[in-house]
């Protein structure tokens, strides 16, 4: 039955970061992509990742900072004099912060800008964010966003909260189940599914703006896993209105259905787009177990992703970066398990090699950090794991109670 869901880097020969001179001196380089170029450094026991000293003078920004670099995988916090980069935060008013990336003793600055945001912690993220860009030259997810659900009040809810969770609050109060949310491009829409009213799944439209939901797909039978394309113009669903679950796509007022499957006999659920915005993968049973299969999003024939590692392939999440790479969820003996599927090589990998359920894997935007749920049995908890190195953090505190089924937006 399919659960509707509605490495270590190479020896690291980094271009990022700054040049060592003949002299030792650091001398900043760009590249053309705007980050520090600092060519070959030795990280032996490092792991492959970049040593950072992180401060600031108000220390409760100090603190939130470090808590956010120790959810990164591709960075290891130490003293000023182990550390290759200084990133040093300064608060200049309540809406903005100045970032210093610094290097050497004495200190040299390589990179200072003034970030601002909607808070003087939402600038500090976004300042982190900044420095991980200019570093790994990748962008960062510190000022990232989860929408996920909840179970604290009695029935199953939709919660929002930013990833460091310093600030959570319940959004919807339906009462009734609602599940599988999934933020739109914008970060204003989400859509999730509940049961509220008829008694069946329906796909809702949250404003989160003004806080007005709507009922989006209310069609006969059920109506589940709303995907957002990347464009933010199109909405990939399954409906059951012909007699059994397809998957479709409309637009985002909920319009111009068209049906891409017809499997009579089988069930579809998952769907996930592509970063171009011109395919979607999904989950069905037309095998007999649930596979991934992939399905042009105009119109097409249906094609198996030969993962070839499970009799249980499920929750596929496509990589926003790199369209090679596919997260999705497995089952290896009593174990569920994150998987990576790579388009390029024609293999899977197991990535939550140790014991215990981990599924519903959802990418932050570096394309490189999968958020994921917990176990199956109360309390779940929201997981944050680097794929490059194998890193994993639980993002919350056990109080907050069963969180699971997240979905990122920056």
């Amino acid at each position: 039955m399919i659960r509707i869901r509605l490495a270590l880097l190479p020896i690291i020969i980094l271009t990022i970061g700054f040049h060592l001179l003949v002299s030792g001196q650091p001398a900043e380089v760009r590249r053309p992509g705007g980050e520090i170029d600092i060519g070959i450094i030795s990280r032996q026991g490092g792991g492959g990742t970049i040593s950072v000293h992180v401060v600031s003078p108000q220390t409760g920004l100090q603190g939130l900072l470090r808590k956010a670099f120790s959810l990164h995988g591709g960075y290891r916090q130490e003293t000023p004099e182990a550390a290759d980069f200084t990133f040093r935060f300064v608060p200049l008013d309540d809406v903005s912060v100045r970032l210093n990336v610094e290097s050497g003793q004495p200190a040299q600055i390589l990179f200072s800008e003034t970030v601002r945001g909607k808070t003087v912690n939402n600038a500090a993220l976004r300042a982190g964010d900044l420095s991980v860009q200019k570093t790994l030259g990748i962008p960062g997810f510190f000022a990232g966003r989860l929408a996920f659900v909840g179970a604290r009040s009695g029935s199953r809810e939709i919660y929002v909260s930013d990833i460091m969770f310093t600030s959570v609050r319940k959004i919807t109060a339906k009462r009734s189940d609602c599940l599988g949310p999934e933020w739109a491009p914008d970060g204003k829409n989400l859509f999730y599914t509940s049961y509220f009213k008829s008694g069946f799944p329906d796909i809702f439209r949250l404003d989160t703006g003004s806080g007005q939901h709507t009922l989006f797909a209310g069609f006969k039978g059920t109506n589940s896993g709303a995907a957002v394309s990347p464009g933010g113009r199109e909405v990939a669903m399954i409906l059951s209105a012909s007699g059994s679950a397809e998957l479709y796509v409309g637009n985002l007022s909920g319009g111009g259905m068209r049906k891409l499957t017809r499997s009579a006999k089988s069930v579809e659920s998952d769907p996930s787009w592509s970063p171009d915005g011109q395919r979607i993968i999904f989950t069905t049973d037309r095998l007999g177990g649930p596979q991934l299969f992939q399905i042009s999003a105009r119109r097409g024939v249906a094609r198996r992703v030969p993962t070839n590692i499970s009799n249980y392939n499920a929750e596929p999440a496509w990589n926003p970066l790199d369209a090679n790479l596919v997260a999705f969820t497995i089952r290896q003996g009593a174990d569920f398990k994150i998987a990576l599927y790579d388009f390029s090589k024609g293999e899977s990998r197991v990535l939550s090699t140790w014991n215990g359920d981990c599924l519903e894997p959802e990418w932050t935007n570096d394309g490189r950090h999968l958020v994921y749920s917990s176990g199956m049995a109360s309390p779940r908890k929201l997981m944050l794991l680097d794929t490059k190195t194998g890193k994993r953090t639980q993002l919350h505190a056990d109080s907050l109670g069963d969180a699971f089924e997240a979905t990122f937006h920056y």
